[in-house]
């Protein structure tokens, strides 16, 4: 296969984007799109190698299968038992625990599935730092299909194959117009919707393959076409890198501009374009060439400073991590990646050997991480005793009725004394689960009952209408309001999260699904059902829980207490008391001021996060125990009287 110094270049092109992407440069708010590139770059190598050797009849898997290896693990084993001190020292167990989770995942190729599993891609992602290995399974999953799919295709003769690719390739970018609406966290991270974007390489191969068409590589053609359309396609995976952002469904139709862009310049960009001579340039080249230990660099680093910094590091840290990204880069190349890529220093049975060691050792220590709870023993009690991440996760993951196809199934689900036939019912989203535990037991003290009708993003809105986004919750509140008919509960508490944007500007969408959860309230009170209403909570821009306990092992808890002015919180939640408040007076309408609760009442013109070495929450806006002890004690308040309208 003849070196094309372009495609090195197009390397560079692609993994600048995704290193300021991941250190918060606006300008590359789509800087992922460079993950694109490399797909329709590793599509189109890896297919140029095969056609070659299967021409030449040397091809063979155990062959394929070590190159890959070669190429892919020294490197990436070498950053992740870098990454361990760091994880043992700064992570905290729960962190720990989802580390060890990807370690394990990594090590069988299925890291993508992993994240898909626990949190996806742009949630909270910035803070893991083997995250962005779901590429590279991505493309591991590839290389272990591609290869046998052609030996299966290849006496149907090319135009077969290709004809079977392309209608994959078709389906393949269907599927992911589709989900990036109905699972976007599917969409981006899994094989099946990424698949098209390695097939468009593939193809390129195919076409490139041809004798007569090799002459685009090779500069034997006119130049006046090659120009323009290389350009162009520096210009699309340009525009992408700057122009799209996180709200971007992706990948979609969208990721044709990034994959087309990078199909033209592998097509059209020779050394005598202007493109060509750009990416050919020693400096591009030179980044092209350790661009894989670069993206396998940058965000370990971005992420350990992030959990070591508590709140978000300065620019001028993650710029000094990004370039560290890249003199690391060359040190792991130079002397990782280079000699392992040498069959004289390493024969295939040691490559094999060493793989399958230490994938063994990071699956040990990986499950080692897991069952026991992320290393608990690592850490301080006192800063076990604030750290309560892990407890509060499970708790809401337990806390709500599961929908059937038949309904909700009341009899695993009725919380507090369970002997007594529910009289109460919690209605609303995480915030709502977050008061399960302690409404539970305050209830079962009182020998009474609730049906916890709580669900993640699902606030009270009988009236939402079930599109793509909120199939599942829209299933959810219906069902809810069948039972409303049916069963003997008196009284509802709702709660939900109501917060303005970082923007603060709520946009018509969030205003109008505001309205109805408003309606749906007044729809209760209409049905002659008691209302026990829980304003919104204060929020806070950093996870309290982590804060306190990195707080207490960074700093010697030297920072102090979280808070936010209060003056603050009420003008940016007054939207939400206000339209509360508009419902007006009614018999059966109770209400919880939370700003009562948590503002003012502590410390002066502060609403407080933390409470005599307590964390009130366990993230930036879910209540812990503690927190919700405080609001539940107001509830039973209403609830021994009444439900009387009186004002708390």
């Amino acid at each position: 296969m003849e070196y094309r110094r372009e495609i090195d270049g197009l390397r560079a092109l692609a993994v600048i984007p995704v290193i300021l992407f991941h250190a918060g440069f606006q300008a590359f708010s789509g800087g992922f799109v460079g993950v694109d590139v490399f797909f329709v770059i590793s599509g189109y190598l890896i297919t140029t190698i095969i056609l070659a050797e299967k021409e030449a009849g040397t091809f063979s898997l155990i062959s394929f299968y070590e190159r890959r290896a070669r190429r892919i693990l020294p490197a990436l084993f070498f950053v992740m038992f870098a990454c361990l001190p760091f994880a043992w020292f700064w992570l905290l167990p729960n962190e720990m625990r989802r580390f060890s989770e990807s370690l394990v995942a990594v090590s069988f190729f299925s890291s993508n599935i992993l994240f898909y599993l626990t949190s996806g891609y742009f949630g909270g992602g910035e803070l893991k730092p083997l995250i962005h290995t779901w590429s590279l399974a991505v493309e591991e999953q590839y290389y272990v299909l591609f290869p046998i799919f052609l030996l299966l295709t290849w006496r149907l003769g090319k135009r077969w194959t290709v004809m079977l690719l392309a209608a994959v390739a078709i389906v393949s970018l269907m599927a992911a117009q589709w989900l990036s609406i109905t699972d976007p966290v599917f969409n981006f991270l899994l094989l099946p919707t990424r698949l098209w974007e390695l097939l468009l390489g593939v193809f390129i191969a195919f076409y490139l393959s041809t004798k007569s068409n090799a002459k685009n590589i090779t500069g034997e053609t006119s130049q006046p076409a090659s120009q323009p359309a290389s350009f162009a396609g520096l210009l699309l995976i340009t525009y992408a890198a700057c122009a799209f952002d996180k709200q971007t469904p992706f990948p979609s139709l969208y990721a044709l501009i990034p994959t087309i862009g990078a199909a033209l310049i592998i097509l059209f960009a020779t050394p005598q374009t202007l493109v060509g001579k750009l990416l050919g340039s020693k400096l591009l080249v030179g980044i092209g060439l350790i661009s894989y230990s670069a993206y396998l660099w940058h965000l370990p680093l971005l992420a350990f400073a992030r959990h070591r910094s508590i709140d978000e590091p300065s620019k001028a840290l993650l710029s000094v991590l990004a370039a560290a990204a890249v003199i690391l880069a060359y040190l792991s190349w130079r002397y990782v990646e280079a000699p392992f890529r040498n069959r004289q220093l390493f024969s295939r049975k040691q490559i094999f050997v060493y793989g399958t060691s230490c994938s063994v050792l990071f699956v040990t220590f990986g499950l080692a991480g897991h069952f026991n709870e992320g290393f608990q023993s690592r850490m301080p009690t006192d800063v076990l005793a604030v750290d309560i991440t892990r407890i509060h996760e499970q708790l809401l993951k337990d806390s709500g009725c599961n929908l059937h196809s038949t309904g909700f199934d009341l009899k695993d689900c009725i919380r507090g004394d369970k002997s007594i036939p529910p009289n109460y019912a919690l209605i609303g989203d995480s915030h709502a689960q977050a008061l399960v535990f302690e409404l539970s037991a305050a209830l079962r003290k009182n020998r009474k009952s609730f049906i916890p009708y709580v669900k993640t993003s699902c606030p009270l809105c009988f009236a939402m209408p079930p599109d793509a986004d909120n199939k599942d919750c829209a299933k959810y509140q219906n069902q809810i309001f069948k039972d409303i008919s049916n069963n003997n509960v008196g009284t509802y508490i709702v709660a939900a999260r109501h917060a303005l944007p970082p923007s603060g500007e709520l946009t018509a969408d969030a205003k109008a699904s505001f309205e109805a959860h408003k309606k749906s309230i007044v729809r209760l009170l209409d049905l002659g059902k008691k209302v026990i209403l829980i304003y919104p909570i204060p929020a806070y821009g950093v996870p309290v829980s982590a804060f306190m306990a990195k707080n207490i092992l960074f700093h010697g808890n030297k920072l102090g207490m979280i808070s936010v002015n209060t003056k603050t919180f009420k003008e940016r939640i007054s939207y939400f008391y206000d339209g509360y408040d508009e419902i007006g007076f009614h018999p059966n309408l109770s209400r919880v001021y939370t700003d009562k609760i948590f503002c003012d009442t502590y410390e002066k013109d502060r609403c407080v996060a933390q409470l005599n070495g307590i964390p009130l929450y366990f993230d930036e806006s879910h209540l812990s125990n503690a927190g919700a002890l405080l609001v539940v004690k107001e509830i039973m308040k209403h609830i021994e009287n009444n439900n009387s309208d009186r004002l708390l």
